[in-house]
């Protein structure tokens, strides 16, 4: 099974594979780099089968952050939790196996496994953990035969290259550590971000229609009808989508380019670096809680905070479960505070100029210093 690019990326981004950093891998091949252009063709029933992820995927940023686990610089955020995770992984005792094991599979070349980044993912970790765990051994073998073709392989992984079912599980047991380590902290940082983004691009959905939204992925990509374009480090590559559809997945710790499946017989995906906005100022909720009830009030503000904000959302950043969050979402409609659309797999709900007024009514200026 072949990718676009995989670890691609990690070149493009000039991540390191020598010298002291502790996560750096001195075995690899260096894979020569062309600069190119990726081309993901669309046909109309294309384009009726856009479909946005409903949630973060952990296998894909799991991929994408290991990446930056190597990188440098990237911001105060990127830095701090860097310095976070290289310490809990030492805490924790896993940083000589995130080393050996992860580090080798997602090289500084033009591949890595697509095992690693199942569909399944898509309905949360423990999904995308079992996927993995359950990946059959020919499949491992032909993935781990590419990537010995690519940039060889440490004698730690020749287990996983043969599809020992024990190298495999173990394989999954660490990546559920790693993810549980990484993003268990960031949780709230991770779905805010992404949330954002995700509302973003159901926005200009509904509004705007799927074009408009497809032109609103720039300056990352490109839309010239009938085909959505981006740099391609790995040389030139076309996807003729042929009636399959496309998932869009914003991933935080992709960097630069996006990341395209290329294998007709996996669901194709487009991964591509969120924009990450910086999070909202916290205000006074105790007026607005007063008035609305502290969950409702809680609501009203995620909606507000962005672009928009789905059901799905709404409960994970309230702590609400689903049933509850759209019970409250409907109430807030109703009192013209907020509009609730739904196109495909979600209902997102926007902010109303009414409730803009509330919001910014019930919002305790910030107190002036005295001298």
């Amino acid at each position: 099974m072949n990718r676009g690019y995989g670890a691609t990326v990690a070149a493009a981004e000039g991540l390191r594979t020598t010298g002291v950093d502790s996560f750096a891998i001195g075995n690899g091949k260096p894979v020569g780099m062309t600069r190119g252009t990726l081309r993901i063709v669309f046909t109309a029933e294309d384009l009726a089968r856009v479909r946005i992820a409903s949630r973060v995927d952990p296998m894909w940023e799991m991929v994408m952050s290991l990446y930056r686990l190597r990188d440098r610089g990237g911001g105060t955020t990127m830095i701090s939790w860097r310095r976070q995770v290289r310490a809990d992984l030492a805490a924790a005792g896993l940083l000589a196996q995130v080393r050996d094991v992860l580090i080798p599979l997602t090289p500084a070349g033009a591949y890595f496994p697509d095992f690693l980044t199942p569909i399944e993912a898509q309905a949360g970790l423990k999904h995308g953990i079992e996927a993995l765990a359950d990946t059959t051994r020919v499949r491992i073998r032909q993935e781990m035969n590419l990537l010995r073709a690519h940039v060889g392989l440490p004698s730690g992984l020749e287990d996983l290259a043969r599809g020992d079912p024990r190298s495999i599980r173990r394989l999954s047991r660490l990546t559920a550590d790693y993810c549980r380590l990484a993003f268990g902290p960031h949780h709230t940082m991770l779905e805010s971000a992404l949330g954002r983004e995700r509302a973003g691009l159901a926005r200009h959905l509904t509004d705007d229609g799927v074009e408009t939204m497809l032109a609103s992925l720039a300056p990352t990509m490109r839309w010239r009808p009938p085909a959505l374009e981006a740099a391609y480090p790995a040389g030139n590559r076309e996807i003729q989508l042929r009636g399959r559809g496309l998932t869009l997945i914003p991933s935080y710790f992709c960097q630069i380019t996006p990341v395209a499946l290329v294998d007709h017989h996996l669901p194709p995906v487009l991964v591509y670096p969120a924009t990450r906005h910086p999070p909202p100022a916290p205000g006074s909720q105790e007026s607005l809680a007063d008035l609305l009830g502290a969950t409702r009030a809680q609501m009203l503000r995620c909606i507000a905070s962005g672009v928009g904000c789905t059901t799905t959302e709404l409960a994970r950043r309230t702590g609400a479960s689903l049933s509850n969050a759209s019970q409250h979402a409907q109430v807030l409609h109703r009192a013209g505070l907020i509009t609730s659309t739904r196109h495909a797999n979600m209902m997102l709900h926007q902010i109303t100029e009414l409730g803009t007024q509330l919001t910014r009514h019930h919002t305790a200026p910030a107190s002036t210093p005295t001298s």
